[in-house]
């Protein structure tokens, strides 16, 4: 598979956080963790100048890279825009609609059982936290996501229970995702190189990650971690809104879960935040509520 030289130079945009990766070692680590067959469908979020997409593309998956960037999209056409596997988005990933892109990819495939998403990213930095919110509302439609973040980030979303790194991101994911860190990816792998750390995490959706209401559950995920000083319970106080919606104190939802009151977010496990939930509550422990 040969591929036509890049034509005119496309330099990394502020707006846009861009750090294009550019080593070659760590492009292929990447692309080696996702396993890829030429039955695949891999997304690629921020294909860039195209360094991961050139790899991909050579495993003859059917590659899909959403790009928001207009000046990088005439390059990405003119470098790949010959090979059947390969399709462009002009998109932000923010507001695209992976199930929409599902169907629509299966059907390019022509592969006889439509298949789940695999996806790649070097998400910039500045907006990460919200992309990787997006794919957890629509984890339906991947099978498994292969992404760089800032370090601090993946350590945040790997954290154990008692660790000052965990918050409301660690339990977001770790309620909806099993996360797996990879790798770490230094700054002289890119250009312009960033003045952080990066490192590559796999991330796969759980088959048992149902909650009830998934919206109140964010909200009451977000309520613990207010104030990491204080105790979940003054946390929870506090959170009006929240109580409101529930219908119940804060006291006597801590005491329902069996939860001492005088812990604070960072020490609890998924399971306590699930059984947090005033509707679990309601089934299991306390029925006339």
């Amino acid at each position: 598979m040969k591929f036509e030289k890049k034509k005119k130079s496309v330099f990394a945009k502020k707006s846009f956080g861009q750090n294009f990766l550019i080593d070659q070692n760590y492009v292929e680590k990447i692309v080696s963790a996702l396993n890829l067959s030429k039955d695949d469908i891999i997304v690629e979020i921020g294909a860039g100048r195209g360094a991961l997409t050139e790899k991909l593309i050579e495993s003859g998956a059917l590659v899909c890279a959403i790009e928001l960037d207009r000046d990088l999209i005439p390059l990405l056409a003119e470098q790949f825009g010959a090979f059947e596997n390969f399709a462009i988005v002009h998109q932000d990933a923010l507001k695209v609609d992976f199930h929409q892109l599902r169907d629509d990819l299966n059907r390019k495939s022509k592969i006889e059982n439509p298949k789940s998403l695999k996806l790649v990213a070097n998400l910039p930095y500045n907006i990460a936290t919200a992309i990787l919110q997006r794919l957890i509302e629509q984890r339906e439609n991947f099978s498994e996501m292969v992404l760089m973040f800032q370090r601090e980030v993946v350590e945040r979303m790997t954290a154990a229970p008692g660790t000052s790194e965990r918050g409301f991101l660690t339990v977001l994911v770790e309620t909806y995702l099993e996360a797996k860190k990879l790798f770490d990816v230094p700054p002289d792998a890119f250009r312009p190189a960033p003045k952080v750390q990066s490192a590559v995490v796999r991330l796969k959706p759980r088959e048992d990650a149902f909650i009830s209401d998934e919206k109140l559950f964010r909200e009451l995920i977000s309520a613990g971690f207010a104030q990491r000083r204080k105790t979940i319970l003054n946390n929870l106080k506090n959170a009006i809104d929240f109580t409101r919606k529930t219908k119940i104190d804060a006291e006597k939802l801590l005491e329902l879960s069996g939860i001492d009151p005088r812990r604070r977010a960072e020490t609890l496990t998924v399971n306590e935040w699930k059984g947090l939930l005033p509707g679990d509550i309601n089934l299991s422990l306390n029925p006339s509520l």
